[in-house]
Parts: C-alpha cells; sequence; structure tokens
C-alpha cells in the first residue's frame, strides 16, 4: 500500500490546485503502466469487487470508471484499472493539437472539495493519440476494460465547422475506443456550450453518426451534457439525441455555478474562470440524472459524474437512474482506495435492499 500511496495519493493530494502536482501524479501512473510487477501490486491493494452490470452492450465488473481529464493523453490507460476501476475514460482529445487555456488553470478547494480548472481540451491531437494507442496495442499494453474516448472542439474551428471537426475526430480514433462521449458541454473552450442548442447539436450528432454507419460497428456513441442547462433545454437534447441514435447521456460536466466559500483558499479558487467539479456539483448532478430517466421511462443509459466520493453518493446516483459511474475529484481528496471504498459500500447496499444485482438498483427512487 505504501507503493501505492507513493505513486498516487501523495502527488494528487499534495498541491493540486497546481496543474504541476497533476502531471506529478500522471507521469507516476505512465511509469507504473508500464510495469506488471507494479500493476500486479497496486491491484492487489486496490482492487475492486465484482459488482456486474451489462449496458451500453458491453459488460462491466462494476459501474464505477475513470472520468475524463485526469488521463488527457491517454498516457496510463492500463494502470487506472489496478485501482479498481472497471472502466476508463481518456481526453477531451480535440482533432488539432492545442495547449489549452494560459496557465495556472487547475485550483483547489479544499474545504469544499472541489476543483476549478479552465484547461481547455490541452492534448496532443487526434493523430498523436492514435499513434501512441497503435504502438500500444502492439505491445499488449491495453487494458482488460472497456475504455471510452472524450471529443471535443478544437478550439480554432468554428462552431459551424464543428460537425466535421468532431467526426473527423472521431474517425481518427474509432479503431482505439469501446465507446465515445461528444463532449458539448466544457464551459472552458469558448462558444462550445452553444453546440448544445438544436441545429447545431443535429449536424454535430449526424456527422458522428455518418462515421459509426461508415465503419459498420454498432460502438456507443454518448452525449455529455452540461449541469447548467435548465430542465427544459436537456430534454429537447435528448429528444434530438435520441432520435440520431446516441445511445446514452453523461450527467454531467463541470458547472459555472459557484457555491458560498468558506475560506479564503475556496474564495480564491472559485473566483478563477472554469468549470467546477467535486462534491458542490453533486445535487445538480442527481436532478439532472433523475429528470433524464422519468423523462426516457430509463430507456437510455445514463453515466452519472459530479461528486460522487463515497457509497452513500454513488448510490444515490444509481438510485436516481445512473447505470454506470466516473470519478475524477474524489480521487484527489479521498486517494487511490476511493475505487473500491464506493464499490464495496455498493455492493453491501445491493446485498442490503435484497436485489439480485445493481441494476435492479437504477432508478430505484422512481418507482
Amino acid at each position: 500500500m505504501g507503493l501505492g500511496w507513493r505513486l498516487v495519493a501523495r502527488p494528487l493530494i499534495s498541491r493540486l490546485d497546481s496543474e504541476k502536482s497533476h502531471d506529478i501524479a500522471l507521469g507516476a501512473m505512465s511509469r507504473l503502466d508500464n510495469s506488471n510487477y507494479g500493476k500486479s501490486l497496486m491491484n492487489r491493494f486496490y482492487r475492486s469487487p465484482e459488482l456486474p452490470i451489462h449496458t451500453l452492450g458491453r459488460l462491466f465488473h462494476h459501474p464505477l470508471g475513470l472520468a475524463a481529464g485526469m488521463d488527457k493523453g491517454a498516457k496510463a490507460l492500463s494502470a487506472w484499472p489496478a485501482l479498481g476501476f472497471s472502466w476508463i475514460e481518456y481526453g477531451g482529445i480535440t482533432r488539432y493539437p492545442q495547449d489549452g487555456n494560459p496557465k495556472p488553470r487547475m485550483f483547489r478547494a479544499n474545504s469544499e472539495r472541489a476543483l476549478v480548472n479552465s484547461m481547455g481540451f490541452n492534448n496532443p491531437g487526434a493523430s498523436s493519440v492514435r499513434d501512441s494507442l497503435i504502438k500500444r496495442k502492439a505491445l499488449g499494453n491495453w487494458p482488460n476494460t472497456p475504455v471510452a474516448a472524450n471529443i471535443g472542439r478544437s478550439k480554432k474551428v468554428t462552431n459551424e465547422q464543428a460537425p466535421s471537426d468532431y467526426s473527423q475526430t472521431l474517425e481518427t480514433l474509432w479503431d482505439h475506443a469501446d465507446m465515445f462521449v461528444l463532449n458539448v458541454s466544457s464551459p472552458n473552450t469558448p462558444g462550445l456550450r452553444d453546440l448544445q442548442q438544436e441545429d447545431l447539436l443535429r449536424n454535430v450528432i449526424r456527422e458522428c453518426s455518418k462515421v459509426r454507419d461508415k465503419n459498420k460497428s454498432q460502438k456507443p456513441i454518448l452525449l455529455k451534457v452540461s449541469p447548467d442547462n435548465d430542465d427544459e433545454l436537456i430534454s429537447e437534447m435528448i429528444d434530438i439525441s435520441l432520435n440520431l441514435g446516441i445511445d446514452g447521456i453523461v450527467a454531467t460536466n463541470t458547472t459555472i455555478s459557484r457555491p458560498e466559500p468558506k475560506n479564503t483558499q475556496s474564495r480564491i479558487a472559485f473566483s478563477q474562470s472554469g468549470g467546477v467539479s467535486g462534491k458542490p456539483l453533486h445535487k445538480r448532478s442527481l436532478e439532472v440524472i433523475s429528470n433524464i430517466f422519468d423523462y426516457t421511462n430509463g430507456k437510455t443509459t445514463i453515466v452519472g459524474v459530479g461528486g460522487i466520493d463515497s457509497p452513500e453518493s454513488a448510490w444515490k446516483s444509481i438510485q436516481s437512474g445512473a447505470s454506470l459511474l466516473q470519478l475524477y475529484s474524489s480521487l484527489v481528496f479521498n486517494g487511490p482506495g476511493v475505487t473500491q471504498s464506493i464499490v464495496r459500500g455498493l455492493k453491501s447496499r445491493v446485498k442490503e435492499y435484497g436485489f439480485s444485482g445493481v441494476s435492479e438498483a437504477v432508478g430505484y427512487f422512481h418507482r
């Protein structure tokens, strides 16, 4: 356990308001990614129990995965399962390489257990990521868990050009992920959230659906929505998305709203531009999950993300309607054992409620 703490938790929690500490943590995970012994050792301490759920045409060992943003360039794909994750989402990836927004662009509010980031899709670009993933597969270092790719709009591309931008990134990465998440809801790229409006959203989804049709593959495509949208707009987006073949909804992205700061550190963090993730997001995430489940009569897959940091918060997200879950911020604040702890707690609750499996708990609040 000492090895895992040194490799992951210490750099993550030491100064995560600093982007440098994130890079140190990711570097440690990247080194672990290339060490079978290291992954085996980590897995011994942090393995999560089995709590299988079948959704999106795949079997997941349990619902909890790693959210996008932690491993933007897919540098440590095979290491994350050693921390107990049952699936991984890399990215966001854009068609063109980009540096992201000016630094500093990552801040932490410890008292609220919240992160503020204005990263702006910093990533090496779709072609570079594809090439590295081809090498990874050739070396036999591909995770044995489902992998999702998060796709965003390149900053230099206009919204009118966005359908082509998204679809070309999707085409580039098509063979290097099991499913894809269209990110039209990040607050950190100017104008990106405008893509959630009817005509623009329709065009983006149509072009991406053409890529799937061309490849004659039914890999799931999901849409990530903003918690800052009102419920009516989210319902309109759901109608458009499902009518055009979207397979699921990720609820939610980060928020531009701010909680009341408890101290000076939090006040400084919340005064920065960018999206808030972590505990303050959980209440709205639950509302969005619940509204989508209710609106679709439970017939579309929902990925719950935002403030999931304990068995209780995860269980609420599942009962509200989420079939799958993701976390990021709680890995920062709770350390590398958080995944195992949450899944163990979920398994206990499934047993306590007398369910035969976790899928029976999905949307339980609506019954």
